[in-house]
């Protein structure tokens, strides 16, 4: 019989075996400062286009006030226990309210947290009869919920409708035989591409398949819409989306997340998600901290304001440079590059050490061998010098990029790893 540690001494996986070059820089980096456009990385300034903090209100002073009340007031440990048995108040509820008429559903249900919670959901919605079909770039989160289903689940072609109605013509036939029922799940913005989820085409697919549909829109909510409700309200099919589910890690700058969807739905999820049921409740300091967040996002509409003009420099200033940032429609801007994984490593710390630009890398296996893609989040914090500073500095390291010099640079890198 063999250890079971012995995989783990002999493959550390495809980015573990990076580990030795590569963390405490390019991956577990360490910001320091308050949260901002620019911050200081290994003591440096750098601006700072790695943060999802899209309305600026991770230091807005608002929000830091109500904050430190919070704590003051309620400490971090209130309420204790879970939702079901003691960690059930009335702000809890308000919250949730606040939130599903701003999302324009008829309930929401608060989540401690938002991977988990998504995992949680997808479980809760399906048993072994059921069908799941998704789409094949979704993040991890919704993966890992997939994986607790004990029933089939189909793949789809990343925002390719057609390759989702194929796959919907094999699960009804399959649900006929089982009894179940179809669930598809997109997401309203892919974090990595930027590319809104095709949730228009997709909930007009529902006139011809029986099936519910689960939007995860993490990077939609507070910056697409009118009103900032996402991207389901964006494209103008909210009414459309089944389970609508967005965290706050993103435009509410805090931690948690919310379900929202018809009252009976909700009512039985709150009964039924385990991660809820069996955890502490979401402690009150981010429940009133939220609810501030929320009332922001309402009544600020200078901030979504603020982001679109970042976003807007951003991107047609790098479409007019040359450079490929994909099919985004969203905040999330990627620049993608041709380069080796060392290549990579060389680019990025030429940007950091000599250019004072901090961006977040990705490489294989996330995206496919040869490529690789620079992933910039705008804020509303953000200035327009910042983005100036920003297209120079991508204009250099291109040069440096298509000239050899950081397969040079890399070449110490690449031998140890072949070693």
């Amino acid at each position: 019989m063999r250890d079971l540690f012995d995989k783990i001494y002999r493959d550390k996986g495809p980015l573990g075996k990076w580990a030795s070059h590569a963390e405490g820089y390019f991956v577990f980096p360490k910001l320091e400062g308050e949260i901002s456009n620019r911050m200081k990385f290994r003591g440096k300034e750098v601006v700072t286009w790695s943060i999802n903090d899209y309305l600026g209100l991770a230091n807005h002073p608002e929000v830091r006030k109500v904050d430190a009340e919070a704590g003051a007031a309620y400490g971090s440990a209130y309420p204790m226990g879970a939702r079901m048995m003691s960690g059930h108040t009335e702000l809890h509820e308000t919250l949730q309210n606040e939130l599903a008429a701003f999302v324009d559903k008829e309930a929401a249900y608060l989540l401690n947290f938002g991977y988990q919670g998504m995992v949680s959901t997808i479980d809760a919605l399906v048993s072994k009869d059921d069908i799941i079909v998704y789409d094949v770039d979704a993040h991890a989160c919704i993966i890992d919920g997939v994986r607790l289903h004990m029933g089939k689940r189909f793949t789809y072609k990343h925002n390719d409708v057609e390759s989702l109605e194929k796959n919907l013509e094999r699960a009804t036939k399959m649900a006929e035989q089982t009894g179940g029922g179809i669930l598809v799940i997109s997401e309203g913005v892919f974090g990595m591409r930027g590319e809104q989820g095709r949730l228009k085409e997709i909930v007009e697919l529902k006139k011809k398949y029986n099936f519910r549909f689960f939007v995860d829109d993490a990077h939609g909510f507070g910056t697409l819409g009118a009103t900032g409700a996402g991207a389901g309200e964006e494209q103008g099919v909210q009414d459309g989306i089944d389970v609508y589910f967005a965290t706050f890690a993103k435009s509410m700058a805090s931690t948690g997340a919310f379900i929202a969807a018809d009252k009976e739905i909700i009512d039985y999820l709150k009964y039924n998600l385990r991660s809820q049921m069996f955890a502490k409740s979401l402690q009150m300091q981010l429940v009133v901290g939220a609810l501030k967040r929320l009332d922001m996002l309402r009544t600020m509409p200078e901030l979504k304001q603020n982001l679109w003009k970042i976003v807007d420099a951003l991107q047609s200033g790098l479409k007019e440079r040359g450079f490929d940032i994909g099919t985004t429609q969203s905040c999330v801007t990627p620049v993608y590059l041709k380069g080796s994984i060392p290549e990579a490593m060389a680019l990025v710390k030429d940007l950091r050490e000599n250019y004072g630009i901090f961006c977040s890398i990705v490489v294989y296996p996330v995206i496919p061998k040869g490529l690789i893609l620079l992933r910039m989040i705008p804020t509303a914090t953000h200035t327009l010098e910042d983005v100036r500073v920003t297209l120079d500095a991508f204009d250099a390291i291109r040069t440096r990029l298509e000239n050899g010099t950081y397969k040079r640079l890399s070449a110490a890198v690449t031998a140890a790893m072949e070693k």
